[in-house]
């Protein structure tokens, strides 16, 4: 049998894709891989269909024609990464294999479908409005009132969400935001249609005040069944929003972790999603009511898989493909929950990097159990809004909450992107 990924290179999945080449191999099957210019992947995978997976069609027909001179049947398909899920809908569809619907892969990427999906389901969000002009954008801030967050409505690499706190910052930042949130994502799967269907529109929401967690799910037969929750104790206020600190288990009060769960759940149900892994983020205002931000058919960016694994036990990589193959997961958690988590670092300031510090430091530190860097000295590199990655990421462990914080801020003052 074969197990079949689809995939965009991405440095910060790399455990993600050695997981399933695993996972794969223990079970016999093949680990197929569907990824457009391959490297290290390649080292990894039974074959390697060289396609971009922003091409939906071409993805589908390269897979038939793998699946036809594979010697075994196809019997799962898998995507880490949310680009890859509208072509992996598809393919899964064409291959008569477990996945989300193409309709639901088309919502979970389109955030006025979503918002639109969510208030149809009575999920508590923030409101919201789309503007195609500045004078669209003044008319939907007067019902939506300040502060309020623009944001493109197709993902994009490059970021753009931006805050801002009255009429002066949204005529002085709408342009650039609609321009920064339609340039460059010519590869996205979604791209022509969202041209078609929008226009040149941006989202624009309310802004929630609170704590930020995310939710990893994985659903089963409809069933979802969360398996973490992490908090993001670095305050995100804007004026961008840029993931650097999740910590896993949450400190949030039990009776908020369960209205999360439940509203965890509620959102499947509106956008749709029946089976695999799930990501959803909250706002959590003070008087502790959850609000949902969005909701994506995947796990968790980057370091997220190996957090859970390391705080509970619980291997999400491992789970997906479980679902995808028609196996029942094994979501029992070995141990804990115990403090886990990681950091994302940037660079302060955009140019080339000159060096990297503090990285062997860090390794020296017996509760550091990873760090990757994505990019290397020489690499020209850029800064929020204008880039959605982290330069790398270190994931690490503690025995207590205290401690945890502790090695956090370590770490935050030890490494270092030096760019020129």
């Amino acid at each position: 049998m074969g197990i079949l990924v689809l995939h965009k290179s991405n440095a910060s999945r790399r455990g993600h894709l050695e997981r399933a080449a695993e996972y794969a191999k223990s079970r016999g099957e093949r680990f197929l891989l569907a990824v457009k210019d391959p490297t290290w992947e390649k080292e990894l995978a039974d074959a390697v269909v060289p396609v971009d997976t922003s091409d939906v069609g071409a993805t589908v027909a390269a897979v038939r024609a793998l699946a036809a001179a594979e010697p075994e049947p196809v019997r799962a398909v898998a995507a880490f990464v949310g680009h890859s899920v509208p072509a992996a809908a598809a393919v899964a569809a064409d291959l008569g294999l477990p996945f989300v619907g193409e309709r639901t892969a088309r919502t979970v990427r389109d955030k006025y479908a979503m918002r639109e999906a969510f208030a149809a389901g009575n999920v508590p969000q923030p409101a919201y409005g789309l503007a195609r002009t500045l004078d669209e954008a003044v008319e939907q801030a007067a019902r939506i009132g300040f502060p309020l967050v623009l944001k493109p409505l197709v993902d994009n690499d490059s970021g753009y969400f931006r805050r801002v706190d009255d009429v002066a910052e949204l005529t002085k930042h709408f342009t650039a935001v609609q321009r920064g949130a339609w340039s460059g994502i010519a590869h996205d799967p979604l791209y022509a249609w969202a041209v078609e269907t929008y226009d040149s529109a941006v989202l624009l929401e309310e802004y929630l005040p609170g704590a930020e967690v995310s939710v990893e799910s994985i659903v089963v037969d409809g069933h979802p069944h969360v398996v973490a929750v992490h908090d993001k104790p670095v305050p995100m206020e804007g004026p961008y929003f840029v993931d650097v600190h999740y910590a896993t288990p949450s400190r949030l009060p039990a009776e908020v972790r369960e209205r999360i769960a439940e509203l965890t759940a509620a959102s499947h149900r509106a956008v749709g999603i029946e089976t695999g892994a799930v990501h959803t983020e909250f706002r959590i205002r003070s008087d502790g009511t959850p609000r949902i931000l969005e909701t994506a058919a995947r796990l968790g960016g980057g370091p997220v898989y190996q957090s859970v694994l390391l705080s509970t036990g619980i291997d999400m990589v491992a789970a997906v493909l479980d679902v995808a193959s028609g196996r029942t997961p094994d979501l029992t958690p070995g141990h804990g929950p115990r403090p886990a988590g990681f950091y994302l670092f940037f660079a302060e300031k955009a140019g080339r990097i000159s060096g990297i510090g503090g990285v062997e430091e860090a390794l020296r530190n017996p509760r550091v159990h990873e760090i990757s860097l994505y990019r290397k000295v020489g690499d020209a590199v850029d800064v929020p809004p204008r880039v959605w990655q982290s330069h790398g990421h270190v994931i690490f462990t503690a025995d207590s909450e205290a401690e945890f914080t502790a090695t956090f801020d370590e770490l935050v003052k030890s490494i270092r992107i030096e760019t020129e």
